[in-house]
């Protein structure tokens, strides 16, 4: 039977999912504790938190918020980095920092109820920041026709779609996750430096 400390700690899990507008999956095996404090500090930046987890807990809390299809990137010493109000901000921070440690890995990300492959994330962090490119719809609205196409006609299929979505999110003021519900079993292994780490996030 679950702990209560278990059980808490799946339902901030859970919380955390619910009410980041997106999540992404990290492996952080190989890197320091000063390494993963550097990026905790660069995603705090962007508005995002890192949170070395559980993996077990973490499957719970996904499947009791509903999310599918990611038990396959929530295993092994696994990272979850939570973006709290800007995705393209956290992706650009996640992939500067993956440049300069080449064991860190980005196994996925998930926004607006879809998976993200590490490219995707990648093109995610390529897409310019909000408030640029708001200025540069309103500037097209304004502009004729061809000169909009062509504007347009910058972005890759993908990052312009991923685009549409965070967008569409950002004005609905909607969160990335509104789910359902599910619950179960207690966790029989962690990750060996997770101790550490925590340990220094305290």
């Amino acid at each position: 039977m679950p702990t209560p400390e278990k059980v808490q700690a799946v339902t901030d899990i859970r919380e955390r999912l619910e009410g980041a507008e997106a999540v992404f999956f990290t492996e952080y095996r190989g890197l320091s504790v000063g390494a993963i404090q550097d990026l905790r500090r660069s995603l705090r930046d962007s508005g995002a938190d890192y949170k070395v987890v559980k993996m077990t807990l973490a499957k719970l809390a996904a499947g009791e918020a509903g999310f599918e299809g990611l038990d396959e990137f929530l295993s092994g010493p696994t990272a979850l980095a939570f973006a709290q109000s800007d995705p393209v901000a956290a992706a650009k921070a996640l992939k500067e920092f993956s440049k300069s440690h080449e064991v860190f890995v980005l196994k996925a990300g998930f926004l607006s109820g879809v998976i993200l492959t590490p490219e995707e994330v990648s093109k995610l962090a390529e897409i310019e920041p909000r408030e640029v490119l708001l200025a540069m719809i309103a500037g097209a609205a304004k502009a004729p026709l061809f000169k909009a196409a062509g504007m347009f006609g910058s972005f890759t299929r993908d990052a312009a779609s991923m685009f549409s979505q965070l967008m569409d999110k950002k004005e609905s003021g909607e969160s990335v996750g509104e789910g359902e519900a599910s619950d179960a079993s207690l966790p029989t292994e962690e990750p060996a430096d997770t101790e550490a780490v925590e340990a220094e996030e305290e």
